[in-house]
C-alpha cells in the first residue's frame, strides 16, 4: 500500500485545514497584552487589522505566519502528488477562512493565499506579491490590492501552463471576493479605510 492511498487528497486537505485555522493574528495580539483583536477595526484576524494595533512588528509577524502556514500545508501535501498540494492548499485557506476554533469566523485569507501560492508555484506568488505591494502604495487599499492581485493570480498560472492550480486560484479569488464584499461596498462609496488607519 502506497504512502498516498493511506494520506490522500482527503487527508491532506484535513491537514491543510488544521493548520490554516491556527488563528496567529489573534494569538500573537493577545500574547502582547493587546486584547482580543476582534473588538478593534473591521473585527478581523489578519494581519491588516493587527496593524490598526500600532503595532507594525506584530502585524508583520501576523503576515508572515499566516503565509507560512499555507506554505507548510502545501509542503507537506505535495509529498502525496499535485493533487495531495491542491487538496492541502484549499484547506489551510478555508481553515483561515472558517477556523474551526473561533465559530468558523476567520480572517479573508489573502496572506494564506499567497503563502499556499508559495508552496505550489514561487513565481507566481512573486508576481501576485508585487501586485498587491504596488496596487497598496498606490491606492493605499489593502482590500483593493488583495482583490486585483488575487484576481490576476490564475491568468499568470494559466500562462505558466498551471492549468490545474490555476483552477483552484481562481476558486479562491472567487472566495477572497466574497469575505470582501463588504469592503467592495465601502470602496465604492468611497467609504474604504486606507492602509495604516485605525
Amino acid at each position: 500500500m502506497s504512502d498516498t492511498s493511506v494520506l490522500g487528497p482527503v487527508e491532506a486537505l484535513l491537514i491543510g485545514y488544521l493548520l490554516g485555522s491556527i488563528p496567529f493574528g489573534l494569538l500573537l495580539t493577545r500574547l502582547a497584552g493587546l486584547g482580543d483583536i476582534r473588538s478593534i477595526g473591521s473585527g478581523n484576524i489578519g494581519a491588516t487589522n493587527v496593524l490598526r494595533t500600532g503595532n507594525k512588528g506584530l502585524a508583520a509577524a501576523t503576515l508572515l505566519l499566516d503565509g507560512l502556514k499555507g506554505t507548510v500545508a502545501v509542503w507537506i501535501g505535495w509529498r502525496f502528488g499535485l493533487y495531495g498540494a491542491l487538496a492541502a492548499a484549499l484547506g489551510a485557506y478555508l481553515g483561515h477562512c472558517f477556523p474551526v476554533w473561533l465559530k468558523f469566523k476567520g480572517g479573508k485569507g489573502v496572506a494564506t493565499y499567497l503563502g499556499v501560492l508559495l508552496g505550489l508555484h514561487w513565481p507566481t506568488m512573486i508576481i501576485t506579491a508585487l501586485i498587491w505591494i504596488g496596487t497598496a502604495l498606490v491606492k493605499r487599499y489593502s482590500s483593493l490590492a488583495a482583490l486585483v492581485s488575487s484576481t490576476v493570480a490564475p491568468f499568470v498560472l494559466v500562462a505558466f501552463g498551471r492549468h490545474e492550480t490555476a483552477v483552484l486560484a481562481a476558486i479562491l479569488t472567487v472566495i477572497i471576493w466574497i469575505r470582501h464584499r463588504a469592503n467592495i461596498g465601502r470602496l465604492i462609496a468611497g467609504q474604504e479605510s486606507r492602509i495604516g488607519a485605525k
